[in-house]
């Protein structure tokens, strides 16, 4: 798990905008761009050439997920 005020500090690299952290996972989602970055040993690859952008399936499962387990931005714009 990250420090909770790295995580804060963290952005979309592309559109600037917070993103929502899936600890147990291991990564952060940006639901803007339906982007999502993995976190490979404990360091965020924060990198939009290696990110993944995901289908509406997918979008909608993490989404869920996130109001399921109370997960919410990094930050507040």
């Amino acid at each position: 798990m990250l420090d909770p005020e790295f995580v804060s500090m963290l952005a979309c690299p592309e559109d600037k905008g917070p993103l929502l952290y899936f600890a147990e996972e291991g990564f952060f989602y940006n639901p803007r761009l339906k982007r999502r970055y993995e976190i490979h040993d404990d360091v965020p690859v924060m990198l939009i050439d290696e990110s993944t952008t995901v289908d509406e399936p997918e979008h909608e499962r993490i989404m869920a997920s996130a109001a399921e387990q109370g997960i919410g931005p990094s930050f507040e714009e």
